[in-house]
């Protein structure tokens, strides 16, 4: 499987210069469904088709992911913040004549979800965020769990092309790895699927983008969350939070005392799941997402 089923079709968007490969489907109001690592849009595959029966569903890859362009990684990894991710996503959905649209991002999309809805307030009508909490409270509490739980963010955000070199040696099962460590005992993902992430993943640019995704996130993207923190701005739509009760965030935060901090109007709860919501638990995830969007 590497597409979505109908009513999905495919089109190519650039974003200021940068190719976002986007599947839209559906009609009505707009929602754009933003995918985490190590995944691409396909992570959507069970939610987004129904969603498309109410809504405009618009599931891009991030860039530097799946099918979108992957420009060469800058050395402070600026290419890959957040919030030049954010305004890419701002762009897709411009140019597919939305200026305002729902928000609903996984993982590292809600990272990018997250910075979106500081960036363009007036853009974000309602925001999603699932199974994080923002990027600068995990780096303000760092301790022995977080180092085992999420290695990952510290392996890939380290310099001299370690990451980089170590899992273009090994990609399947690194990508395997990761995915299989963070579902909820007894889970699995359809091998099909499984076989493209591996295959998307292998890829040198990707590898190269995706490790520069956490790069930023240990740098360029601290500063800006720091900023916008010190500057008072929060997040003012609506925002639901959702976790997985057997991933990490449910077992180590108080998600939505975290969000309280970071936004006006918080509610959410957790998921029958570990940390892969949609894949994991589709059939709850759709009906969280269709309640909240009416």
């Amino acid at each position: 499987m590497t597409q979505l089923p109908d009513p999905f079709t495919y089109r190519r968007v650039d974003a200021d210069g940068v190719g976002i490969n986007v599947a839209v489907g559906g009609s009505g109001s707009p929602v754009l469904l933003l995918h985490g690592y190590p995944q691409t849009h396909l992570m959507w595959r069970d939610v987004a088709p129904e969603l498309a029966r109410e809504h405009t569903v618009v599931v891009p890859d991030l860039r530097g992911y799946g099918a979108s362009d992957k420009p060469t990684p800058d050395a402070e990894a600026r290419t890959y913040g957040k919030r030049a991710m954010a305004a890419d996503q701002v762009a897709v959905m411009r140019e597919l004549g939305f200026d305002r649209f729902d928000l609903v991002g996984h993982d590292r999309g809600a990272r990018v979800s997250h910075r979106l809805a500081l960036d363009h307030p007036q853009a974000v009508e309602r925001l999603a965020v699932l199974d994080i909490v923002p990027t600068r409270h995990v780096y303000a509490n760092v301790d022995r769990a977080l180092a085992f739980g999420y290695f990952h963010w510290f392996f890939l955000a380290t310099g001299g092309d370690v990451p980089e070199t170590l899992l273009r040696g090994a990609p399947e099962f690194w990508i395997r790895t990761m995915v299989e460590r963070l579902l909820a005992p007894g889970v699995t993902i359809a091998p099909e699927v499984m076989d493209h992430y591996v295959a998307a993943f292998s890829d040198p640019a990707t590898i190269a983008a995706t490790t520069a995704d956490y790069k930023a996130g240990a740098g360029i993207d601290l500063t800006d969350d720091e900023e916008t923190w010190n500057a008072g701005q929060r997040i003012e739509c609506p925002t639901l939070v959702l976790w997985g009760e057997h991933g990490f965030v449910g077992k180590n935060y108080d998600p939505l005392a975290v969000w309280g901090e970071y936004a006006t109007d918080v509610s959410g709860r957790a998921m029958p799941s570990g940390h892969f919501i949609p894949e994991e638990a589709p059939a709850e995830t759709l009906a969280e997402l269709r309640r909240w969007l009416a």
